[in-house]
């Protein structure tokens, strides 16, 4: 995400530990044990207590295969083979690679309209593996015989297909956060005209996390993953999935079953998105206070809660998000939107701390509408906040603070995977040293033999690994690159450019084990912390504000943007690694969509500028379709760090810090007093990441929305457990995926002068404008 999305993957969790603090593991999922099911993923919205470690070790898993049941006893190695599988001697098809880049060019186009619109974005690693199951079945049943669409299609193959969707789908994050945010401060151009540098910093950012992150998979897929407990569940269950789909029976059938889902619900929400462009008061906002408004004749106290933003919108994908993120982190959402737009806002309007603007004050039927959301003029003489100007703050400072606590509470976890990792080096160099017959003491004292019990065993052969000189080279030539495009396009010197890779090494280190052990990617404290870096290096070197702000958003998000990549690489390693794929097929699979992605992504977000400049001028536009939550956090973390006087109300900076105090204190008790008998009120404890959300989005629609997921999925549970672990995940990926892409045609739309804007009606919309 951007700054919001913890988890690339986005998909069904299997957490090894409760984690409070981001948005896809505040529900636990167990595994359901079924004879003829192939292993089922149940949400338990009640968060119940399953250690999914514990049941591996000591019960073992069970895992269909034709019918019959597979004892897989143990989490470190691979699945049993399947019965009936024929085997796959070259998995890396260009049938899987095509069909993987154009999934996850969907989900590319979709991430860049959810990342603007509301900060998250989804992953396409389950999006690709079920839609390309579906896919590359069909062509093997039609196209017999004919090169390249036929043959058989195996679980190795569909993983291929999940690799190349994963790369394709990636580098969003960039585009709904630093750049935008750059445009807005006043550092960059235009997108167009910046488009050459855009694509050779996306090249940076993508292949430097590729290179560097392929050397990891021994290390956390295999040398320490016993040691440090490392399952990552996100991509186990990804490749559970794709090993029940292939099984036969029931296996098939239920595959069948979830795409028939995931392509209904994809395609309703796209035409859903489409059609609602020409009547959004109908189809898609339901300003249901502004028809009582106008029920009233225009005069009615109505129209305050319109002003506050108090509507219902019909949105597929954070209807599917809240299918997904279950009832405690919806209803934090909620939580935080109740507050900060329904009771700390109308406050600081009532006292005058805080003001809107009254687009048409002397229209007889429109004259009290009230913006609150205003970000123009800040600092200038005479200046009064916005009400969003001054949530900001709080909300940002909750997700530093709540980020970082989670983080820093892992520092045993992070201390030992640290040690492991200086440890294991010393180990490789201390062989090296052997082999030429010499004997280092210090290698010799600082390196480790691995525990015979801590051995993990790799199936893959030499010939299948990747290259060694494959990725060094690469990292090389990289990091090589980067310094020069640093100092010739982006105003960054080698040490800055140096320290960002090396930002970047750290970074994805801490999130690979994070998201190992707990399923949760902690991207946002990566991006805080790596803009904190910058704003301390760049402060007295003698840079001015805008040129330490330059640094700041170019530097931090290289950063970040290497660190995601690697993430998502090794997460893929792992689903690889369970279903016996080659790495070095997979490393191929997602080096060609991360090529796609670097330029289909700026690209993307070229087209979505063109049409909406409101994200990027904000001060020029008094309303926008995009709230942009992300690029608002982004850009006043680095003011915050460069400017010398910066104007934040002395009663916002009070608010934050308190909210600040109170989301650290309450991650200390959640992971240090909360346990024992204590853990289940671990449940009732709000989610101040969610919270925080709802601060920076000045929208509320959107917790409302992810509220009626989270109850459609609440009773769909209740009600039928059986369907709702079949078709849950694919419907809400359905309905993400298929409005992001509604959103995309939305753009094509608008840019080619045909859109809702021209030809549509804004019936039941306030001053008929949506």
């Amino acid at each position: 995400m951007g700054g919001f999305n913890e988890d690339p993957k986005a998909g069904p969790h299997i957490a090894a530990e409760e984690i409070e603090g981001h948005s896809h593991s505040a529900d636990r999922l167990s595994l359901e044990i079924k004879g003829g099911m192939g292993g089922e993923f149940l949400p338990n919205i009640n968060n119940e207590k399953h250690e999914f470690l514990d049941s591996v070790s000591d019960k073992g898993i069970v895992v269909a295969s034709d019918g019959e049941t597979d004892e897989w006893t143990d989490p470190y190695t691979p699945f049993p083979v399947l019965d009936g599988v024929a085997p796959e001697p070259q998995p890396l098809t260009l049938r899987a690679i095509i069909i993987g880049c154009c999934l996850g060019s969907l989900v590319n186009a979709s991430n860049v309209y959810l990342g603007l619109k509301t900060g998250f974005t989804f992953g396409a690693s389950m999006f690709g593996a079920i839609f390309g199951f579906g896919i590359c079945k069909f062509f093997q049943r039609v196209a017999i015989g004919i090169p390249i669409l036929g043959g058989d299609f195996g679980p190795q193959e569909n993983s291929i297909v999940q690799a190349a969707a994963t790369g394709a789908g990636g580098l969003s994050g960039l585009f709904v956060a630093a750049l935008p945010a750059m445009y807005q401060l006043g550092l960059l151009d235009s997108p167009t005209a910046d488009f050459g540098r855009i694509l050779t910093l996306t090249l940076v950012c993508s292949f430097f996390g590729l290179f560097f992150a392929t050397p990891l998979r021994k290390f956390f897929i295999l040398q320490v993953a016993r040691e440090l407990r490392l399952v990552f569940p996100s991509s186990t269950a990804t490749a559970m999935t794709i090993r029940s789909m292939h099984a036969a029976g029931t296996g098939a059938l239920d595959a069948s079953k979830k795409l028939k889902a995931l392509m209904w619900t994809f395609g309703g929400a796209i035409v859903h998105r489409i059609v609602s462009y020409y009547c959004v008061g109908i189809l898609y906002d339901w300003h249901i206070f502004t028809w009582f408004f106008i029920w009233g004749g225009y005069n009615n106290a109505a129209i305050n809660f319109e002003n506050w933003g108090w509507i219902i919108e019909i949105t597929p994908a954070f209807i599917g998000s809240g299918m997904l993120i279950g009832l405690n982190t919806a209803w934090s959402m909620m939580a935080g939107s109740v507050l900060s737009w329904g009771v700390i806002g109308p406050l600081l309007v009532h006292y005058g701390v805080c003001i809107g603007k009254r687009p048409v004050p002397n229209d007889p039927k429109w004259g009290q509408v009230t913006s609150f959301t205003s970000l123009s003029g800040i600092g200038k003489a005479g200046w009064v906040p916005s009400p969003r100007y001054w949530l900001l703050w709080p909300g940002v400072m909750i997700m530093v603070c709540a980020s970082m606590a989670e983080l820093f509470i892992q520092y045993r976890t992070i201390y030992i995977g640290f040690r492991s990792a200086w440890s294991h080096s010393m180990a490789g160099l201390n062989k090296m040293a052997l082999k030429r017959g010499k004997n280092v003491p210090f290698l010799a004292k600082h390196s480790v033999a691995q525990k015979s019990e801590d051995h993990v065993e790799d199936f893959a052969t030499a010939d299948q690994q990747v290259p060694i000189w494959v990725w060094v080279l690469g990292l090389i030539a990289t990091v090589v690159v980067l310094c020069i495009i640093g100092a010739l396009q982006w105003q960054m010197n080698v040490g800055v450019s140096i320290l960002a890779c090396i930002l970047g090494f750290v970074f994805s280190f801490l999130c690979i084990q994070c998201t190992g052990v707990t399923d949760t990617n902690p991207l946002t404290a990566a991006a805080k912390a790596s803009q904190l870096v910058f704003g301390g290096v760049t402060s007295g070197s003698g840079f001015s504000v805008e040129h330490a702000q330059f640094v700041n958003l170019i530097a931090g998000g290289v950063a970040n943007g290497a660190a995601a990549m690697a993430t998502d690489l090794v997460g893929d390693f792992r689903t690889g690694f369970l279903l016996r794929t080659p790495p070095k097929s997979q490393w191929y699979a997602q080096a060609v969509g991360t090529f796609i992605a670097m330029f289909l992504a700026p690209g993307m977000f070229v087209l979505f500028m063109a049409a909406y400049p409101c994200v990027i001028h904000p001060d020029d536009y008094d309303t926008c379709p995009f709230s942009a939550p992300s690029v608002s956090a982004w850009r006043a973390v680095a003011q915050a760090v460069t400017l010398p006087d910066l104007p934040i109300p002395k009663s916002s900076a009070i608010f934050a810090c308190v909210m600040g105090g109170v989301s650290i204190a309450q991650a200390c008790v959640r992971h240090w007093y909360l346990v024992g008998p204590r853990e289940k009120w671990r449940a009732y404890l709000p989610n101040y990441m969610a919270m925080a959300i709802s601060f920076v989005v000045p929208q509320t629609y959107y917790s409302t929305a992810a509220l009626i997921g989270a109850y459609i999925v609440y009773f769909w549970q209740k009600k039928s457990a059986k369907t709702h672990a079949l078709y849950c995940y694919a419907v809400a990926a359905g309905l993400i995926a298929g409005e992001g892409l509604g959103g995309f045609v939305g753009a094509c739309l608008e840019l080619g002068g045909v859109s809702g804007s021209t030809y549509g009606t804004n019936i039941g919309c306030p001053r008929n404008s949506c």
